[in-house]
Formats: structure tokens, C-alpha cells, sequence
């Protein structure tokens, strides 16, 4: 609507992204935080809490009353947002827009599975979640190779150039990083805001590289690949707003959780954000905190399956800290740091090339 207005009346500042941008973040900042009290009262009521792990530490315990699935309101607000103020046409924005759609109907599944059957956290079966987010993944691949005709070239840090132009194989690579994000995130979503700060940072972090793509000048000055992408930053600053509207109510001790309504939906997007600017190796230290959750649960089960032997005293390892009786606070902000500085780093290595 807000570009429509700029060609239409000839609103000359609504034709700048920045300032889309910077409307879309407010909006869904505003729209969640009206929304999310209403859907929490709205759970409390009809005890759609979130299931408890009978192996989660002791102290979990007490949030066995705290409301799920609020990840569909900020989620949903992050679209009405970017729907009021993205310009329609672009391919790119559009397929921001599908997969959060696509994968947040993957969470609400989950978590609807969860809140009725309300034992050991059963929701969808692992098989199906797992197919649901391939075909999911292979959809968002499949318009961003042939609708939107999107570079299949893969770069890697400091190389001024692709390093190979992969084609079709793109494909497999693109559904590859969007079901392992999803995942990540939703593994590391387990304490109260862990999940949702350096989120927001890695939105951060993914819009200032399309930023920095998708303006011509400065791609050319940073030795950068130029694609017309910078519409995706509208949806990415709307998300960035629901979530930070969403940590008001999140933060410890949290009113409620994302579920994997949220979780899905939100490292999908990074996911997706990360393959349009090329970031894909990148995104392994733009999404550190999610990288170290993933691999702790991998070296965790492969150590067990292997030697029976565990290596930490809970997996991910958020779990291990608070096994070693450390304060939830300490934990989540020691998290929030790492994600921070491994970011800051993250946009340095755009200079060297």
C-alpha cells in the first residue's frame, strides 16, 4: 500500500526503503504488542500452555503454565506489516512473505499437536515435520531458482568472486540451509528470550548485507554481488519489530513462548535472507548461537551412539549450563553476547576481499 502510494500520488519519500523499512518495523512493533496480551489471556483461558519434557531440568518445571504458540501472533503481524509496505512486484519480497507463511503453518501444527496431546512434548511425528519443511524448502527453492530466476553462483567469504556456479544443484544446496536454520533455531528457542535477541541481531546483520547488495554503489565499493534484492529488508525490519515487541512479554520470567510457530518460521527467514545475499557460509557466524545449540545436540547423541558416553550433561547445551546450577539470566545474556560480537565480525569480513 505504501509504494502504491508513492506511484500513485507521487509521495516521493515512501519510495525509499529505508523509510518502508522503518514504517513496516513500528507497525508490526505496534500490531504485536496490541495483539500478543489478547492471544495470552486467550491461552491462559483455554490452557493452551506449553507441554513440559519430563528430562527438562527440574526448575522447567514451573513454566509448565506458561502459553504457547505466540510466535503466530508476532509472525502474523510481521506480514500484515510487510504486506502494508513492501512493493508488490518484487519476486524476491514475495518470497520472504511464502516462507514465513509455509513454515509457520509447519509450527502451528506442532504446537497445536503439543497443547492437545499435552504429554512429553509429542506434537508432529519427526518424519513428517522433517518432510513438511523439505517440500516447504523445495517450494521456496524452486521460485527462487525458476519464478524469480535467482543467481545459482556460491560465494564464500574474502573472494571477490563466486566460487562456482552450482545451477540446479542450488537446489539442493538452498533447501539444505533452510531446513537445518529452521531447525537450529527452533532447537535453541529453550529459555526464556535465548532465541529471540539474536534473532533480531542476525535480521540485523542479513539487512545490512542486502542493504549493502542491493544498492549499486555500495556493492561496487565493497566488491559485492548486485542484486535487486533490497525490498526483503521491509519484511526483515517487520520482523525485527514483532520480535522486539514479542521479548517485552518473552523475557525472563517469560509470559509466553514462541513455540515452533515462531522458531520455524523465524530461522527460515534467516535462512532465506541468507541465501538471497550469498551468505550462506556467513550465516554459520551471523547465526553462531544457533550453530553451537546444533552441534551440541549432534556431538551429544553421536557420543552416545558411539561410546555411551555423554559429553555435556544436557543437550543443547543451554540445558548443560543450567545443569551446572547456573542462573537462567546469566545463560541467556552470556548467549546474547556471543551472538552480538560473532555478528560484529560477521560485517568486518564484508571489507576483506
Amino acid at each position: 500500500m505504501l509504494y502504491w502510494l508513492h506511484e500513485f500520488f507521487d509521495i516521493n519519500i515512501l519510495g525509499y526503503i529505508s523509510i518502508r523499512a522503518g514504517i513496516s518495523f513500528f507497525l508490526a512493533l505496534m500490531f504485536t504488542l496490541f495483539f500478543l496480551p489478547i492471544f495470552i489471556r486467550w491461552a491462559q483461558k483455554t490452557s493452551s500452555v506449553q507441554p513440559i519434557n519430563e528430562w527438562a531440568p527440574e526448575r522447567h518445571k514451573e513454566k509448565a503454565s506458561t502459553p504457547t504458540m505466540g510466535g503466530v501472533v508476532f509472525i502474523i503481524s510481521t506480514i500484515i506489516a510487510s504486506l502494508l509496505s513492501i512493493k508488490l512486484s518484487n519476486f524476491y519480497a514475495i518470497g520472504g512473505v511464502i516462507t514465513l507463511v509455509l513454515f509457520t503453518l509447519i509450527g502451528f501444527q506442532d504446537d497445536y499437536a503439543k497443547i492437545r496431546k499435552n504429554e512429553n512434548l509429542a506434537g508432529l511425528k519427526a518424519r513428517t515435520k522433517l518432510l513438511l519443511q523439505v517440500i516447504s524448502a523445495l517450494i521456496i527453492a524452486t521460485f527462487l531458482c525458476f519464478i524469480a530466476d535467482f543467481n545459482t553462483d556460491f560465494y564464500v567469504p574474502f573472494l571477490k568472486y563466486p566460487l562456482v556456479d552450482m545451477g540446479a544443484l542450488s537446489l539442493i544446496l538452498w533447501v539444505f540451509v533452510i531446513v537445518g536454520t529452521s531447525n537450529a533455531v527452533n532447537l535453541t528457542d529453550g529459555l526464556d528470550g535465548l532465541a529471540t535477541v539474536p534473532s533480531i541481531v542476525s535480521l540485523t546483520t542479513l539487512s545490512i548485507i542486502i542493504y549493502a547488495i542491493g544498492h549499486i554503489k555500495i556493492s561496487a565499493y565493497l566488491l559485492l554481488p548486485h542484486f535487486n534484492i533490497g525490498e526483503v529488508i521491509i519484511i526483515a525490519s517487520a520482523l525485527s519489530g514483532s520480535l522486539f515487541a514479542f521479548l517485552w512479554h518473552n523475557c525472563h520470567p517469560a509470559e509466553v513462548f514462541m513455540g515452533d510457530s515462531g522458531s520455524l518460521a523465524i530461522g527460515a527467514f534467516l535462512a532465506y535472507l541468507a541465501i538471497i545475499s550469498k551468505s550462506e557460509v556467513l550465516l554459520m557466524l551471523i547465526g553462531s548461537i544457533f550453530v553451537i545449540e546444533t552441534l551440541s545436540v549432534i556431538l551429544q547423541v553421536g557420543s552416545f551412539k558411539l561410546r555411551k558416553k555423554r559429553i555435556f550433561l544436557m543437550a543443547p547445551i543451554h540445558h548443560h549450563f543450567e545443569m551446572k546450577n547456573w542462573a537462567e539470566n546469566k545463560i541467556i545474556v552470556r548467549f546474547w553476547i556471543i551472538a552480538i560480537l560473532s555478528n560484529l565480525v560477521a560485517l568486518i569480513t564484508l571489507k576483506i576481499r
